[in-house]
């Protein structure tokens, strides 16, 4: 019996990669990867470099991205028959190899692996190694600390309506937003609405190659990369208050 290893890649510098997420890439002799149709995908180029020249490769192309709403009954339907897909795909494979299956950031936080892994759950081993989360390497990024004291952070998505994304951020004291893309004026105008958009960065591809780091209050643009996180850092009144 073989095993499928998800290896969580951190926030996209190689160099963030854990030792032990290093050592299994490197070994691999078979990997597994999501990607949009007709791109290379973020987890491969993580990799790129890395792999044995012999590796065989399995990139799991998803049927949609971001074509029709995500919330729509065709858009669930289709996600839920590629992943049935490949989790049979992965189990029958596992049967006899290791599959090493690559996943950015940390593949418990939002990671796509997760839908796999409800899967593959009593078919076949699976060992889950953690990786750093993309919103760390983003708040590096920034070189400020996200939370001190007793500062509440909350994590939001940008798919949120107006409405509730603007009591969240009222309700929180740091913030991370991810999903942004397309959400971003969404975004904006529920930090401005709550008084926050002063406070928050826009980080575009962070400890990535093309990384940029702005405040969101001075960008025009509509929308913004894929991987991309708004943050808003605490106050850390409580260690203000002890000083």
């Amino acid at each position: 019996m073989g095993r499928i290893i998800c290896c969580g890649l951190g926030p996209g510098n190689p160099d963030l990669m854990s030792v032990r997420a290093d050592r299994e890439v490197r070994a691999a002799k078979h990997i597994a990867y999501f990607r949009k149709k007709g791109r290379p995908g973020q987890a491969r180029r993580i990799v790129d470099g890395l792999l044995a020249n012999d590796v065989c490769e399995y990139p799991m192309e998803y049927p949609v991205t971001t074509e029709i709403a995500f919330d729509s009954p065709e858009y669930v339907r289709l996600l839920a028959a590629f992943y049935d897909e490949w989790a049979e795909r992965l189990a029958r494979l596992a049967c006899a190899i290791d599959i090493v299956v690559l996943c950015e950031g940390d593949p418990y936080f939002y990671g796509s692996f997760m839908h796999l892994h409800a899967r593959l759950q009593g078919r076949v081993e699976i060992e889950v190694i953690a990786g750093i989360p993309g919103m760390a390497g983003c708040w590096n990024s920034v070189g400020r600390p996200i939370a001190l004291g007793d500062d509440v952070m909350t994590v939001l998505m940008g798919t949120l309506s107006e409405d509730k994304l603007e009591r969240r951020v009222r309700n929180s004291d740091a913030l991370v937003i991810m999903k942004t893309g397309r959400n971003l004026q969404k975004v904006r105008r529920a930090l401005q609405a709550a008084g926050r958009l002063g406070e928050a960065w826009l980080i575009e591809r962070g400890t990535m190659p093309g990384e940029r780091v702005v405040r969101l209050k001075d960008m025009d643009e509509a929308e913004c990369p894929y991987f991309a996180i708004v943050l808003v850092h605490g106050q850390g009144r409580q260690m203000e208050a002890a000083e």
